[in-house]
């Protein structure tokens, strides 16, 4: 490729990046709702600083621009994320190219600091507040994808299905979900309205799911988040090397591994000298063949570099086995005893 004399370096530099950029495919979210998601999700949690922490905003831009450029269709946020900053942020963003964003945002919490109970928890009273107050934060007449953003323990099923239910007929919202409920409750809700989404922790230190969420979610054709793919940058290899995050950040411990999370870390190194890539980037390939969408959450544009290059690799069926072999869970009752017994019907 020519470029024209004189052309100035760092316009060049920049103009490289994008070129060498990964563009993301599309994929559909879920079996049932026809929309075609990128297959990384852009979490935006650290979008803003009203907690005290969180990206700079000149990175913001960066980071929410470079996604975009990468094909990247798809931001997850929160109410509670920067106490309402976050979704500011992101309105700000998408103001003039709503069209081309699929919106998840989440209420339970509210964006207050201390929330009363009033306030909070997933009611409908709090729901409805919650929506309103995120359709004007996002500058949006419409959120693509709605859920509680965990389950509160106290508001009955049917009173979450009924609530759901009204803002999609209200136009509100196009969609629902649900994160961070138990597998039971997530069957409940799914039998009775068109679920759309689940969204769940999920990577090789923390596979619980496996027992019972990430079934009910196949079964009901729901598209799958995952967040904290990297475990909070444990899955970088960065805190054994002696670096700082969120995992130990003002803890005052220090760090250390247990058996398992060693083995998996020891692997993941290995592999990634085998394929050319970092500890950190052969994690996130690994929740890439879960038939899922990783969110990503990244404070700086070269933390969403790194997770956009890990779409680049491509994991063999035996690296891929034997990370499977190491971060397995013990599946527990029934699923044990039916390993046992189901071959012999």
């Amino acid at each position: 490729m020519s470029f024209p004399i004189g052309l100035n370096l760092a316009l060049l530099d920049s103009f490289m990046v994008l070129f060498d950029l990964y563009r993301m495919k599309n994929k559909l979210f879920g079996s049932y709702t026809g929309l075609p998601a990128s297959e990384l999700v852009l979490g935006a949690a650290n979008f803003g600083s009203r907690r005290g922490y969180g990206a700079d905003e000149k990175d913001i831009e960066k980071i929410l621009n470079t996604y975009a450029d990468a094909g990247g269709n798809f931001i997850d946020v929160a109410d509670q994320y920067q106490l309402g900053e976050a979704e500011e942020v992101v309105g700000r963003f998408i103001e003039g190219q709503r069209h081309n964003f699929i919106i998840c945002t989440k209420y339970t919490r509210s964006a207050e600091k201390d929330p009363s109970p009033v306030n909070s928890g997933n009611h409908r009273k709090a729901m409805r507040q919650g929506v309103e107050a995120s359709l004007k934060r996002l500058k949006t007449d419409y959120i693509d994808i709605f859920m509680p953003h965990y389950d509160d323990g106290l508001t009955p099923i049917d009173e979450i299905v009924c609530g759901l239910e009204d803002l999609v007929k209200s136009g509100k919202i196009l969609y629902t979900g649900l994160a961070n409920f138990p597998a039971w409750k997530v069957a409940a809700i799914a039998s009775k309205i068109p679920l759309a989404a689940i969204q769940m922790e999920y990577n090789l230190i923390q596979r619980t799911a496996d027992r019972e969420l990430m079934g009910v979610s196949d079964h009901y054709g729901l598209g799958k988040m995952l967040y904290s793919p990297l475990a909070g940058g444990l899955l970088t290899g960065k805190y054994r090397n002696g670096a700082s995050g969120r995992l130990n950040t003002g803890s005052g411990n220090a760090y250390t591994e247990d058996n398992k999370t060693k083995a998996i870390l020891d692997e993941l190194e290995s592999i990634a000298a085998e394929v050319d890539a970092t500890v950190g980037q052969v994690a996130l390939g690994w929740t890439l063949t879960k038939n899922a969408f990783p969110i990503i959450g990244a404070r700086k544009p070269t933390h969403l570099n790194e997770s956009l290059h890990a779409l680049e690799i491509t994991l063999s069926v035996d690296q891929l086995q034997r990370l499977e072999a190491l971060s397995a869970v013990e599946m527990g009752y029934p699923h044990d005893l039916l390993q046992t017994v189901q071959h012999k019907i």
